[in-house]
């Protein structure tokens, strides 16, 4: 039988620290661990032989599963046990076996996952990752320090992504992909090294693209891929393509923000 702490069910075989703060709603499954400094909001269940570390706070209605690591020390070698953070917002289902890592203070103090994302079995999250909404990060796909993923983004399965790395919003990747350098929003990429392979058209039609945008995006890829033009001249026609269809924005204001890597060519 669980025992209950306030309106929260807690297994008895279940360990929580008392310095961690559970809302209402949270249950907490046999074997598994939480550690001082942590908050789980409402709604939240974490399931068996789960350990959660803190610094670390998880928002509400979060699903998390079996052996997952969450909010342990970042792997990396400057760490000195600096009080670094996770934050998870919410509504997020979080699969069997997942490893994700607190910030480091070389890094911006913390690793942040935004709302409903699924991570499915094995995905590994390392310090200082910024992770957006809608996302979906197949098996065994893996992060390395630094990366920031945007909005609807989908990593097939062992799809591996170099650190300071960034994939636009609305971006596909396809299975067993080595992604070094920035991709830009709506693109499916492949390969070890990953190569632009078109738009996502497929995902953007199920998310309300209409025919136009997608038309217009396509063209916008043409300039970018196809035409054999420097980046300044595609960034040229890009600008004028914008001016006439909003969606190309997104990917224009991408390409022209600082970075530690170039985009994918």
């Amino acid at each position: 039988m669980c025992r209950s702490r306030g309106e929260v069910l807690i297994h008895p075989k279940a360990i929580i620290d008392p310095q961690a703060e559970l809302g209402n709603d949270v249950n907490v499954g046999p074997y598994s661990i939480v550690g001082p400094n942590v908050v789980i909001d409402s709604g939240t269940d974490i399931g068996p032989h789960v350990v959660i570390q803190g610094p670390t706070h998880i928002g509400s209605d979060n699903r998390i599963l079996q052996f997952a690591s969450i909010g342990s020390d970042p792997q990396d070698k400057k760490y000195r046990g600096e009080p670094t953070k996770l934050v998870i917002g919410d509504r997020n289902l979080i699969r069997e076996s997942v490893t994700i890592n607190r910030g480091t203070v070389n890094g911006n103090g913390q690793t942040v996952i935004g709302n409903d994302n699924l991570l499915m079995a094995y995905i590994h999250i390392a310090h200082d990752c910024r992770i957006g909404n809608n996302t979906i990060f197949s098996n065994n796909a893996s992060l390395a320090g630094h990366v920031h993923i945007e909005d609807w983004v989908i990593l097939s399965g062992f799809t591996l992504v170099h650190q300071f790395c960034r994939i636009g919003m609305h971006a596909f990747t396809g299975m067993g992909s080595a992604i070094a350098k920035d991709v830009p929003p709506y693109l499916v990429v492949s390969g070890n090294p990953a190569h632009p392979h078109g738009v996502n058209k497929e995902g953007l039609k199920r998310r309300g693209f209409t025919p136009e945008q997608i038309r217009a995006l396509r063209r916008a890829y043409k300039v970018l891929y196809r035409q054999g033009l420097t980046l300044d001249d595609a960034m040229s026609e890009l600008t004028d393509l914008a001016d006439n269809e909003q969606t190309i924005g997104p990917m224009l204001e991408f390409i022209r923000r600082n970075t530690r890597r170039s985009i994918i060519r």
